[in-house]
C-alpha cells in the first residue's frame, strides 16, 4: 500500500493568524508519529510533488488559483472566519493536491491497489473559485479530474465520510454522470448544506448521494447508510476508481462534531469501501480530511489504513430503520437499493 506525504503539510499552521484555531500541523505528525511506531507496516512511502497550475485548473479558476499564491507571497491572510493562509500555504496545499494527482495515477497505472494521501490542507470544502473551512484547493475532485481526463478513467466514485458535508465537491461534479458522489455527514453542522434531497442536477440526477446523520448517531448508523445504499449504488455504478474523502472528525472524542464514532469504526467503513473497490475490480484511495483530535485522528486513520491494505472483514449489520430509510427513499428512484 502506498503512503504519500511532504514536510509542508507541517508547515501550513493557520494558528499563527488565529490562536486556537483547530486544523494543526500536529494532526499529521500524530498519525506518521503512530505509523512510525508500527514500523510503517506495509507501507511504501512517497514523497508528493506539487500539483502543477494545469493541474489546480482543471476545477478551480485561474482567479482563485492566483489568489491563494499571491496570498501566501505577501505573508498569508484572513480568507473567511475559518480560513488563513500563511506564507507557506501555497505551496503545502499544491503538494495536498499534488499527493492526491500523483495517488491517482499510481493506482490507475498498477502501482498498487491501495494508497493513503495524508497531507494537509484538506479539500472537500473548497469550490471553484472560493476556499472556506479550512480549505484551500480541493484535492479530491482535483485527483478526480486527472484520473477523468488524463488517465482515462470513465466512472469515479467518490465516499465521503467526514462529518462535514464535502460541498465543494458536491459542487463541482454536481452536473456529472462521471463522478458519483456519496456523503455520510452530520446534518445542522457547517457547511449546512447536503439534504438527502440533494440528489444532483442535470445530467448528474442520481449521481449524488446526501446522507445526513443526526448528532449522536454512532457506527450502526454510519455503517447501515455505507452497507445499504452508498455500496449498492456503487456497485451498480462500477466505477473504475473509488476515492475516499478520509476525513476523520466524527469520532466521539472530535471537538468539532456530534457524532459517536470509534476508531474500530472508521477501519469497518474503510473495509466496506475496499471490498466494493475488489468486486468491480478498481483501486481504492483515501485522501485526508478532517479530525481534530490529533490522538483519535492517529488511531483512526492507521485503523483505516490498515483495513484499506486488507486488514480484517467488513461485518455486516442490520439496516437503520430510520434513517437508512430515509436516505433510501431518495436514493432508490435512480439506483437499485
Amino acid at each position: 500500500m502506498l503512503y504519500f506525504h511532504h514536510p509542508s503539510s507541517r508547515a501550513h499552521d493557520p494558528r499563527a493568524l488565529s490562536r486556537d484555531h483547530p486544523d494543526a500541523p500536529e494532526r499529521v505528525e500524530a498519525i506518521e508519529t503512530a505509523l512510525a511506531r508500527l514500523d510503517w507496516p506495509g507501507l511504501e512511502r512517497r514523497e508528493a510533488p506539487p500539483a502543477t497550475e494545469e493541474e489546480l485548473e482543471l476545477v478551480h479558476t485561474r482567479a482563485h488559483v492566483r489568489y491563494i499564491e499571491h496570498l501566501s507571497a505577501a505573508g498569508g491572510g484572513q480568507i473567511d472566519a475559518d480560513t488563513f493562509a500563511g506564507s507557506v500555504s501555497y505551496l503545502a496545499a499544491r503538494h495536498a493536491a499534488g499527493g492526491a494527482c500523483a495517488m491517482v495515477r499510481a493506482l490507475l497505472s498498477g502501482d498498487d491497489q491501495a494508497a493513503f494521501s495524508g497531507l494537509r490542507p484538506a479539500g472537500h470544502h473548497a469550490e471553484r473559485d472560493r476556499a472556506m473551512g479550512f480549505c484551500l484547493f480541493n484535492n479530491v475532485a482535483i485527483a478526480t479530474e486527472v484520473a477523468i481526463r488524463e488517465l482515462g478513467a470513465k466512472r469515479v466514485l467518490i465516499v465521503d465520510w467526514d462529518v462535514h458535508h464535502g460541498n465543494g465537491t458536491a459542487a463541482i461534479f454536481r452536473r456529472r454522470a462521471d463522478v458519483l458522489y456519496a456523503s455520510i455527514h452530520q446534518a445542522g453542522l457547517f457547511p449546512g448544506t447536503g439534504a438527502a434531497s440533494d440528489v444532483g442536477a442535470g445530467e448528474g440526477l442520481g449521481y449524488t448521494i446526501n446522507a445526513p446523520v443526526p448528532g449522536g448517531s454512532d457506527e450502526e448508523v454510519w455503517l447501515s447508510l455505507l452497507e445499504y445504499v452508498i455500496v449498492p449504488a456503487g456497485l451498480e455504478f462500477r466505477p473504475e476508481l473509488v476515492l475516499i474523502s478520509a476525513g476523520f472528525d466524527a469520532h466521539r472524542a472530535d471537538p468539532l462534531s456530534g457524532c459517536e464514532l470509534e476508531s474500530e469504526s472508521f477501519a469497518m467503513m474503510a473495509r466496506h469501501v475496499r471490498d466494493l473497490a475488489h468486486e468491480v475490480g478498481a483501486p481504492v484511495g483515501a485522501v485526508l480530511e478532517g479530525g481534530y483530535d490529533p490522538a483519535a485522528l492517529a488511531e483512526s486513520a492507521v485503523a483505516a489504513i490498515a483495513a484499506l491494505g486488507g486488514e480484517g472483514d467488513a461485518d455486516s449489520i442490520a439496516p437503520d430503520p430510520l434513517i437508512t430509510s430515509r436516505v433510501a427513499a431518495h436514493v432508490g428512484h435512480y439506483w437499485t437499493l
